[in-house]
């Protein structure tokens, strides 16, 4: 089964004017691609009108709940006990956003129902090999 994990969740996007402002985001994970987790935003929040999506490993969101986590384009740490701060970096500049903590856990837990830590080697291609199987390919 391939069901996507779908969580909206509220993040606070912290602007260096006008104070951090609430706005929709979606977290999505989907067990054939068993090691990243996307994040999707609106269109409004972007600079060019146009929804944004990231995506980044699993082990990373879940690590930046416990310590600072990434060195790349996005980047996660913990904010006091219930929050969590995402770091997306780009060309254009930095966009952060705080998440509650617990929300993130949920998402998480979810996902690793779905697919155990460790087992993501065995969801890679399930698919493909599916419709190899069945002709479908």
């Amino acid at each position: 089964m391939n069901t996507a994990i779908d969580q909206a969740v509220q993040v606070r996007l912290i602007a260096t004017t006008h104070g951090p402002h609430a706005v929709p985001a979606v977290l999505r994970y989907q067990p054939a691609d068993p090691l990243a987790v996307r994040m999707s935003f609106p269109p409004e929040i972007s600079l060019d009108g146009s929804a944004v999506d990231w995506a980044f490993a699993r082990d990373l969101l879940d690590e930046g709940l416990r310590m600072p986590a990434g060195r790349g384009d996005v980047r996660v740490r913990p904010s006091g006990p219930d929050r969590t701060v995402m770091e997306f970096h780009a060309d254009e500049g930095i966009a952060m956003v705080q998440l509650k903590t617990e929300d993130v856990r949920q998402f998480l837990a979810r996902s690793y129902e779905a697919v155990p830590a460790g087992d993501e080697p065995a969801h890679l291609g399930m698919e493909r090999g599916l419709a190899e199987l069945f002709g479908a390919a």
